[in-house]
């Protein structure tokens, strides 16, 4: 039995992109950036594409780095998920210092 979920899970597509936008409450807006060869003249082209993806925890920020993988349908537009945050942006890090230092100076 569990060798039927691993494959399962293995079928799911997995992307990586940047989020553009976390202002929704649990989603994220991810882009994902592919090269693909011109079907005429074959030069290599790069082709964006726009996914939202449901955040549970909120965690990412605009400019991180995510890994993206395929789920059920959670809503009209979302069909992704968060699996893990590659790498934070140097925005959202010093954002997060400066409100810990913020809640240092409240203490």
């Amino acid at each position: 039995m569990p060798e039927a979920v691993i494959k399962r899970t293995t079928r799911r597509k997995v992307r990586q992109g940047l989020v553009l936008s976390s202002k929704m409450s649990k989603t994220i807006v991810v882009q994902v950036d592919t090269q693909k060869a011109h079907p005429r003249y074959g030069k290599i082209i790069t082709v964006s594409k726009k996914y939202h993806a449901h955040d549970e925890q909120n965690t990412a920020r605009p400019g991180d780095e995510v890994l993206i993988m395929e789920t059920r349908r959670l809503s009209k537009t979302k069909t992704w998920r968060l699996v893990e945050i590659v790498k934070k942006s140097a925005k959202s890090l010093e954002a997060r210092v400066e409100n810990n230092l913020e809640n240092i100076d409240k203490v």
